[in-house]
């Protein structure tokens, strides 16, 4: 709802602000990143509303991953929140760093979850376990959050990464996980993992290979990078038969004749988180 002269001043500012699509907010935790929301205008803060992340790809167009979710927001009491990971903040020009949360003594897994909790004291609510998204880029993050922060996600839905960590305990991050506790303080939390309803999803046609391949002056490559397949569809499968190894139920779709195309993706996304939404609500009416 737009502001009134009625309202009064903190009215205002909320409704031009923080309601509806809302400005950029630096992050008060690291002000080097930032994010955009969309927050329904009726929504209801009382009952704990649903906080859907969309992260995105190495583009970074932080805009177009909160519009593709604001129609989906706007009719499911639900949040949109899309961070902005810019390039290079460490000041080399690194453009992927946020894909494998660990940047020199950057944690973006923690940033990410600083954002949360700010909206959270904006709006004065408590988000429940959210939903979170990623294409390419952001489906690195996705994953790899979903390994550290299983108990902090409702669902999560993997678009396209191009590297994937498998749950592999004999080799090292980010191909694998052996040394997880030693660099996040964490270990793997195998039960609440399997409570995650995960959603895999790559395009029929993302085949190209060029912006996928480790070469081994790569700055990040390790023995192992190119393990999980040729193809983001190989990778896709690897990811899924790894889950699935340790009691992971995972839903992927393969979109017909889709190739690195976000909007391709978007509607088998919004299709699995109503699914997962609408089996939180059949429970809670039981």
């Amino acid at each position: 709802m737009l502001a009134q002269s009625t309202h009064t001043a903190e009215d205002r500012r909320k409704a031009l602000y923080q309601r509806g699509r809302t400005t950029i907010f630096a992050c008060k935790a690291d002000p080097r990143f930032s994010y955009s929301l969309y927050v329904p205008e009726d929504i209801k803060v009382d009952g704990e509303p649903n906080l859907l992340v969309s992260v995105h790809g190495t583009a970074r167009m932080q805009f177009q991953y909160r519009e593709a979710f604001t129609g989906f927001g706007q009719y499911n009491n639900t949040v949109v929140l899309a961070p902005l990971f810019p390039v290079g903040v460490c000041g080399d020009g690194d453009a992927d760093g946020y894909k494998y949360i660990l940047e020199g003594d950057i944690r973006y897994d923690l940033v990410l979850l600083s954002m949360v909790a700010e909206v959270e004291e904006m709006l004065g609510c408590r988000f429940p376990p959210f939903m979170l998204f990623g294409f390419s880029g952001g489906g690195h993050f996705t994953h790899r959050f979903l390994i550290l922060h299983p108990e902090k996600l409702s669902a999560a839905s993997i678009g396209s990464p191009g590297s994937v960590t498998l749950l592999d305990h004999d080799k090292d991050w980010w191909v694998g996980i052996r040394n997880l506790k030693e660099l996040f303080g964490r270990e793997l939390n195998v039960q609440a993992l399997r409570a995650v309803k995960v959603h895999l999803v790559v395009g029929g046609a993302d085949v190209e290979t060029w912006e996928i391949q480790h070469k081994k002056d790569g700055r990040r490559f390790m023995e192992g990078a190119n393990d999980a397949g040729l193809t983001r569809i190989d990778r896709n499968n690897s990811l899924r038969s790894s889950l699935e190894k340790q009691g992971v139920t995972v839903n992927q779709d393969i979109a017909p004749g889709v190739a690195h195309n976000m909007e391709g993706i978007v509607p088998y996304t919004i299709r699995f988180f109503r699914s997962v939404l609408r089996q939180q609500e059949c429970q809670a009416s039981k």
